[in-house]
């Protein structure tokens, strides 16, 4: 008889399924089942662009906007603010199932259009550092019962980038752009050069003259404009940018025209600050060392991010293969604070294994009252399994 390796596999992946959701249920964590068709327009908000081009979305008889969940975070968070609509529960909850993403090469065994997910959630917890050691020490303990052997940590701090563009004078807006950009050094780089350069030496580009005619303190007039010359130049709308978000664009542009570029020093900071590669347990120095030499205070946002290292010690975190990486974000924009990532840090390896990370304004986004601390992580286990073969047979040919 000849084997179906289709249906090998699905074995494969139901029996390491199975061994991941015993050990979220024997750490306290509560199963839940999230619908897998979601209200598009709660995921097209807070997903942020990277992955918003990349959900399946579509419309149902009765006119409804819905998608295939692109990830299992926001329907967790729906599901604990249906359960708990004031937000004043402490919950830890566990999942297995799929999710849909357009792939843009194409699909593959690594990165398949529907691909299962495995992971936790922890809202509601005060304690954020103890919080975020428990998943990360949760995460490994899973990664090593399932058989995968040597992995690596990667992890990044938005709080202390946050902290960093709080102490530089700027406009709020160049504070969200450049947080929006800091994980794609690229685009990071580009922002720079565009905000350190003076309005009247920039080539004029498309816009300019629409730029022109909007006036940054009238958002219902520009929004006029931006219309009219969208028809007047026959421009349709399209992919997933509504009027509203071109309009306000545009007045961001326009609003740079009264300000100032930014100095250059302050560029040199940041440029230097995303750089911070080290051990997690170098870095408090290193950056203190950085911000001193500019006469800026970091102090108490390194003291949160000290006491994190303090608490994966206390916790068992493996933090032999770990490094922090300052540049290092995620691309769900939902994050806010602590990020991190688990590869077996071998070239090929199809991508990383497991992600999370923190997340309190999520609750907030998706209409809870108040904010929520959050925090947790995803485990790509078609990855995982991947990754278990490859060791297997280079362990079996040694």
């Amino acid at each position: 008889m000849i084997a179906d390796p289709t249906a090998e596999r699905f074995r494969d992946l139901e029996a390491q399924a199975s061994l991941i959701m015993d050990v979220f249920a024997k750490a306290g964590f509560e199963r839940i089942a999230p619908e897998i068709i979601q209200p598009a327009d709660v995921f097209l908000d807070v997903v942020g662009e990277a992955i918003r081009g990349r959900t399946y979305v579509f419309t149902d008889p009765d006119g409804a906007e819905l998608c295939l969940r692109p990830d299992l975070t926001v329907p967790a968070c729906r599901l604990y603010l249906e359960r708990h609509p004031s937000c004043d529960a402490r919950c830890r909850y566990y999942y297995s199932g799929s999710t849909f993403r357009f792939q843009p090469g194409g699909a593959t065994t690594e990165n398949p259009r529907e691909y299962r997910q495995a992971g936790i959630e922890f809202f509601g917890d005060g304690d954020q550092e103890r919080a975020e050691a428990e998943v990360v020490a949760l995460t490994q303990a899973v990664l090593a019962t399932v058989g995968l052997g040597h992995t690596r940590l990667r992890m990044g701090d938005l709080g202390l980038f946050k902290a960093l563009m709080a102490a530089i004078d700027m406009p709020e807006r160049w504070r969200t752009q450049l947080t929006h950009d800091f994980w794609r050094r690229d685009a990071l780089s580009q922002r720079l050069r565009k905000l350190t350069t003076p309005f009247s030496d920039r080539e004029p580009g498309p816009l300019s003259v629409l730029l022109e005619q909007i006036d940054p303190s009238r958002p219902v007039a520009a929004r006029e404009t931006v219309r009219a010359y969208l028809e007047r130049e026959n421009i349709s709308m399209f992919g997933t940018r509504t009027l509203e978000e071109i309009t306000n664009s545009l007045i961001d542009q326009a609003s740079d025209q009264h300000y100032g570029p930014l100095p250059p020093e302050s560029a040199e900071l940041i440029e230097a600050y995303v750089s911070v590669e080290a051990p997690p347990r170098a870095v408090g120095a290193r950056i203190s060392d950085l911000m001193s030499e500019r006469n800026f205070d970091l102090s108490d946002a390194l003291s949160h991010y000290q006491r994190r290292i303090d608490m994966f010690e206390e916790a068992g975190v493996d933090m032999s293969r770990a490094v922090f990486s300052a540049e290092f974000g995620r691309n769900l924009e939902y994050y806010s604070g602590f990020v991190f990532q688990i590869d077996t840090g071998t070239e090929g390896s199809g991508g990383y294994i497991a992600g999370g990370g923190r997340y309190d304004g999520l609750l907030q986004a998706v209409g809870a009252p108040h904010a929520v601390p959050g925090i947790g992580v995803a485990i790509h286990t078609e990855r995982l399994l991947n990754a278990i073969k490859a060791q297997n047979a280079i362990g079996a040919e040694n």
